[in-house]
């Protein structure tokens, strides 16, 4: 038996197409109100295929007592090498994992033409992965969900580049239609033609092509990073549930797009700030690769070329207090998560114009500042360091936030 995990606009196309093939299929949704546990429960075969690494971690961790020893998880998703890494070690050792996201949108779901990108031992399931279209297998468990990040860092950020080169054609006089016809003709031909006319429905939605870029970030991506804040805008301004292809709209080179909030696109907007740039926009960042807040704020905000870190503190992604009793190991956990928002936006610790540090005890700043030397070295920037009675969470020993001078 397989239990299929997810209903969305993937997982309900890829579980009919299982279910044609002669499989017995049980699916899962949140919506249905069934314990995931119950729905793994007998399965030899688990598939997931969920938003984010955050909802595979949660889902998979509910299924653990539903789990049957000598069960195979196959995680579909598009969660990267780091989130996967974690899931092994989330798994009991008797519990299979394979990794196996998809190139391919709703369309090929449906009809079993998605290339699957296999990262482990596929031995046990390449039959079933192969209803959905031809499989390869990549190396080791997370080659697949690497090999997906690479192959979308470069898909996404052409996007938003045809994105920009519409909103200069309009702004230039070039007919839209022409430029496509011309563009149809070179290597960037198949998703230009994507522009033609706007997405019926979502294929692959905004939000989650951001995501995938946010997954991906590492400092020497300039080109992916400027991609990943023009996408961080849009789905800021309400775009993330539409098709990617949405972005063209949101730059300025969409079809009814010749205008913009302040009147007509001219050559005097593509000479300075291209439309939908970040100009002096406040734009909230929530990275799916870090813990999620609690809905009261947001872990970050960008205006402009300043970045603004809320305050970090030692917690999981289940709201767990990580480091008990440890200022060093808080410490390093604080600064792994600034780690990672800095890299999203293509800065690092020396782009740091302000940071301010809240301990609960200053007996502890020995300790801190050990770490916090680890990671700022050089020049330390403008800093303040007070001690207060407690923080938000019991046992937090610390709590940092910080003013970020992006570079350009």
């Amino acid at each position: 038996m397989i239990a299929f995990l997810g209903q969305g606009r993937m997982g309900a196309p890829m579980a009919r197409r299982l279910v044609s093939a002669g499989h017995k299929v049980t699916t899962w949704r949140r919506s249905d109100g069934v314990p995931v546990a119950a729905a793994v429960d007998g399965a030899d075969l688990v598939i997931t295929m969920l938003s984010d690494p955050a909802a595979v971690r949660e889902v998979l961790t509910a299924a653990l007592p539903g789990l049957r020893p000598g069960a195979t998880v196959v995680e579909m998703s598009t969660i990267g090498l780091e989130a996967v890494r974690e899931l092994r070690a989330l798994l009991p050792p008797e519990v299979e994992l394979v990794d196996a996201p998809v190139l391919g949108s709703v369309g090929p779901a449906a009809e079993g033409t998605l290339t699957v990108l296999a990262g482990g031992d596929v031995q046990g399931c390449r039959e079933v992965l192969s209803v959905f279209g031809p499989v390869r297998e990549c190396g080791p468990l997370g080659s697949g969900a690497a090999m997906k990040i690479a192959v979308m860092s470069a898909l996404v950020p052409a996007q938003v580049l045809l994105a920009e080169t519409f909103a200069y054609g309009a702004s230039h006089g070039v007919d839209r239609g022409a430029l496509i016809d011309v563009l149809s003709g070179t290597p960037l031909g198949v998703l230009a033609e994507r522009l033609r006319v706007p997405a019926a429905q979502t294929r692959y939605s905004l939000a989650h092509a951001t995501k995938d870029l946010e997954l991906g970030a590492w400092e020497g991506a300039t080109m992916a990073t400027a991609a990943r804040a023009r996408l961080q805008e849009a789905r800021a301004a309400g775009l993330g549930e539409h098709d990617l292809t949405a972005i063209a709209e949101h730059v300025g080179g969409g079809p009814d797009s010749l205008t913009g909030p302040t009147g007509p696109i001219g050559p005097a907007t593509a000479a300075g700030q291209p439309m939908g740039g970040p100009g002096h926009r406040a734009v909230s960042l929530n990275l799916s690769t870090i813990p999620a807040t609690n809905g009261m704020y947001s872990h970050a905000t960008r205006v402009g070329d300043m970045l603004y870190i809320s305050g970090q503190a030692a917690f999981d992604e289940h709201g767990n207090l990580v480091g008990e009793g440890s200022m060093e190991a808080q410490a390093e956990h604080v600064f792994q998560v600034i780690s990672r928002i800095l890299t999203d936006q293509g800065a690092s610790f020396a782009d740091i114009a302000f940071l301010r540090t809240y301990l609960t005890d200053m007996e502890d700043r020995v300790a801190y500042g050990r770490v916090r030397r680890k990671y700022i070295t050089g020049t330390p920037p403008a800093s303040t360091t007070v001690e207060v009675s407690k923080l938000f969470m019991p046992g937090l020993l610390l709590e940092v936030d910080l003013i970020v001078a992006l570079p350009r």
